[in-house]
This record gives structure tokens, C-alpha cells and sequence, in this order.
């Protein structure tokens, strides 16, 4: 099958690979020319696992190709998806700008029936107003071609992004046009074979799905993070709570993980914009309004142990930081628990150390302003000289470090964890001053 997607970030990259790799002729629209020239090098603008494999594969194949060509892009996919981005606006809705302007793109030029699928997070309504976008684009030229829109939200993992597209769980389709419903069939069939996986439903609940499954995992980190802070002050621990009652299935283990907060591109923008759908209907959303609550105030806990340490002056301190990806396996730094962190240990005249095994030059990006801020080439290298190791991300390479070497290490040897990545139990044993997040 012949598809564009346009958007080249981690949703149309990973979708236009993934799709290439089983045999669809796909082309990659931006108007980033510098990404399209890295794409074009062999070169990904993104960090994700397995990604620039399919991606050199696909293009030495001929099935994968990259453009700031429109009317090419336009011109080459009956099915042409909108991955681009959906930033939030200043009163925390998803700005539509791009989504709008590509459709508008493919109303100027194309010639033939087109499927025109919303695969970025919008918010509901948002199909009604693409397909409009188009309609007057047709209409300006004078010209009746039909077209459809459908809504195929993405549950893609930053860090397991091409499994989850590879090996869906789901794959959701709003639609009520027959043709494209068919067409979209046709093109994930490959990727459910062992048993049908897709649900097709109207195309408003569709764009309520995503928004729905991003703010319940959001609601079970939050809840967890606020239990966590219960059981510091009652001597209960955590983690055996967690395991308590995740075996219950009707609650399960995932998302139940206590920490320091959550970030990246997907669950603080998706929550602030469904906020604001539900109060532009009238039906606020107070959980949800506490699920943001407690987030914002979780990504200060790390830094309210360490003042409890050294207090608000911590001018001479110097502090190891593992971690400053959203996550492990991406490179993501967008509403990272580390920049709270780091920022906050700046401003009250901390020297930091920073390590990332992955992140490091995306950090510099963001982070390059902060005084006193410096980055190390390993975790090894950002504990020499420092008076305390601070987990931000649980990247597996720390899970298993030399403890003795650390203990060497740190003058303090005093470690605030905010992945709970080790024992307390054992870690006393070692002769670490250790704090984790809700461990009694």
C-alpha cells in the first residue's frame, strides 16, 4: 500500500517505519529540512531501541523515504496520516496548529480519494474540524474529490515504541466511512494475525480512547506516589504495598510504581487537555485535576529530602545525579523530574553532576543555562567529589552498581533515591545513608 505520514517525531517516525518494514511504499513529510537531511544521512532525530535499524533498512529497500516535498507527499499515500505535534497552549489545551495546516496541506493538492488519518493525541471534535479543514481547501479550488478521516490514536512506550507498533495490544479506529475502514484493515492486518486486535467505533469515542487510557495510567502513578508519602510518615513500606495489592487482578503491577514524578510528551500534556475539554463542557474533571496536583508537587520530594539533610543553603554541596530522561531508553527531556530536580539544587547554589547513558546531549539543550550544572561521561564519573548520589531515572545499568566503589566515592555516602532501585535493608548494610521514595 502506498502511505505518507507527515510528521517525522517519535509517533510519524516509528509508524512510518514500522509500516515500511512490512512491505508498504511509505514517505516521511517535514518541513524540518535539517531532519529530513539527518533522516536522509542515515541519522535519527530521535533516540528509541531497534528504530534506526528498520529505518536503514527500509531506505536502502526503497520502501522508506523522506521529503519536505507537499505536493509529492500529498500526491504519493491514498492513506495519509498527521503525526505531528500537539503542544499544549497556555490554558493547557492541545494546540491544533499543525494538525489543521497539514490538513490544509493535503486539501491544496490532492488529486484522488484520499484516507486522512489523525494518528497525533487531539482532543475530541478534532476530526470534525480536519475534515472541514480540507472540505474548504476543495472548495477554494473549485474541485469535488472525496476523502475520508479517521482517528487511529497511538499507544506507542517511548523506549517500546517499535514492539508496541510491531506486537499491538490494540489497535483503535474511529471511522464510519466503509472504504477507509477496509483500507485501514488492509494495513494492520500483518500486525494482528494471531487474532483481530482492532476496534472500530465512532470517531469521537476513538479520540477519547487515547486521552481516557493516558489519564487513568497517569491517576495510578499519582495515586501510588501519594500513598507513598502516607506510608513514610506511617512506617509502612511501599514497595510491599505495591506488591500487595497488584496481585489483586482486578488492579494488576503496572503503572504502580512509586517515584518522583512523571514526565515526558504524553501524560502531562494529555491530562492538562482533557482537563480543559471537560471544562469547556461544563463537567470538570477533579481527579484529574488532583492527578496533576500531585505530580507537580511530586517532582519536589527528591529535593525536600535532601534540604531535610542539608538544609535550604546548599552552597558547597555537590550532588551526583543518575539520570535525566523522562524515562529509561529515551532520550526524551520534555517535563523530566529531573530538571525540577536539578533546577531547585541550582538555585540554592548546588554544584551538580549529571550522568544520562542516553539523554545527555538533549539535556545539554535544555539544561546547558543552569549555573553550577555540569555533565559527566558515566555514572562512575559523576559521583567523584560529590557529597551524595541523587536517582532520578532507573536506567537498568544502574540497578546493579559497585557499591563499594560508590560508598568510596561519595563523602557523605548518602543516596536519595527517587526510582527506589535498591533495598533499604541492604544498602544500611553497606553503610549507605539511603532514602528512597515511601519506604518506611
Amino acid at each position: 500500500m502506498k502511505v505518507t505520514v507527515v510528521g517525522t517525531g517519535y509517533v510519524g517516525l516509528v509508524t512510518g517505519a514500522c509500516l515500511s518494514e512490512m512491505g508498504n511504499h511509505v514517505v516521511c513529510l517535514d518541513l524540518d529540512a535539517d531532519k529530513i537531511r539527518t533522516l536522509r544521512a542515515g541519522g535519527l532525530p530521535i533516540y528509541e531501541p531497534g528504530l534506526q535499524e528498520i529505518v536503514q533498512r527500509n531506505v536502502a529497500a526503497g520502501r522508506l523515504e523522506f521529503t519536505t516535498d507537499v505536493e509529492h507527499a500529498v500526491a504519493h499515500g491514498t492513506i495519509q496520516f498527521i503525526a505531528v505535534g500537539t503542544p499544549p497552549d497556555e490554558d493547557g489545551s492541545a494546540d491544533l496548529q499543525y494538525v489543521l495546516a497539514a490538513a490544509r496541506n493535503i486539501g491544496k493538492t490532492m488529486t484522488d480519494f484520499k484516507v486522512v488519518v489523525d494518528k497525533s493525541t487531539v482532543p475530541v471534535g478534532t476530526a470534525d474540524k480536519v475534515k472541514a479543514a480540507v472540505q474548504e481547501e476543495l472548495d477554494r479550488r473549485g474541485v469535488k474529490l472525496d476523502f475520508a478521516v479517521v482517528s487511529n490514536p497511538e499507544f506507542l512506550k517511548e523506549g517500546a515504541a517499535v514492539a508496541d507498533f510491531m506486537r499491538p495490544d490494540r489497535v483503535v479506529v474511529g471511522a464510519e466511512d466503509e472504504r477507509a475502514i477496509l483500507l485501514m484493515r488492509a494495513l494492520y492486518a500483518p500486525f494482528i494475525r494471531n487474532h483481530d486486535r482492532m476496534m472500530v467505533m465512532d470517531i469521537r469515542s476513538a479520540e477519547f480512547t487515547k486521552y481516557a487510557a493516558n489519564a487513568m495510567l497517569a491517576t495510578r502513578i499519582s495515586f501510588m506516589n501519594e500513598l507513598a508519602l502516607v506510608a513514610e510518615k506511617l512506617g509502612a513500606d511501599i514497595e510491599l504495598v505495591r506488591q500487595g495489592i497488584g496481585s489483586d487482578p482486578r488492579i494488576g503491577y503496572h503503572f504502580l510504581y512509586a517515584g518522583c514524578g512523571y514526565g515526558g510528551s504524553c501524560f502531562p500534556k494529555d491530562v492538562k487537555a482533557l482537563i480543559r475539554t471537560a471544562e469547556e463542557v461544563g463537567q470538570p474533571l477533579r481527579l484529574l485535576e488532583a492527578v496533576e496536583a500531585v505530580n507537580d508537587r511530586q517532582k519536589q520530594v527528591l529535593v525536600g529530602k535532601i534540604v531535610d539533610c542539608y538544609g535550604e543553603n546548599l552552597s558547597g554541596k555537590t550532588f551526583a545525579v543518575w539520570g535525566l530522561a523522562f524515562k529509561p531508553n529515551t532520550d526524551d527531556m520534555r517535563e523530566a523530574p529531573s530538571r525540577v530536580v536539578i533546577a531547585e539544587l541550582a538555585r540554592r547554589g548546588a554544584k551538580i553532576q549529571a550522568y544520562d547513558p542516553v539523554a545527555v546531549d538533549a539535556a545539554k539543550r535544555v539544561l546547558g543555562h543552569v549555573q553550577g550544572l555540569s555533565f559527566a561521561e558515566s555514572g562512575r564519573a559523576a559521583l567523584e567529589g560529590a557529597d551524595a548520589l541523587v536517582i532520578v531515572t532507573e536506567w537498568k545499568e544502574f540497578r546493579t552498581p559497585d557499591f563499594e566503589a560508590m560508598r568510596d566515592s561519595l563523602r557523605d555516602k548518602r543516596i536519595f533515591d527517587g526510582r527506589n532501585l535498591y533495598e533499604p535493608k541492604l544498602m544500611k548494610t553497606l553503610g549507605f545513608d539511603y532514602r528512597g521514595i515511601g519506604r518506611g
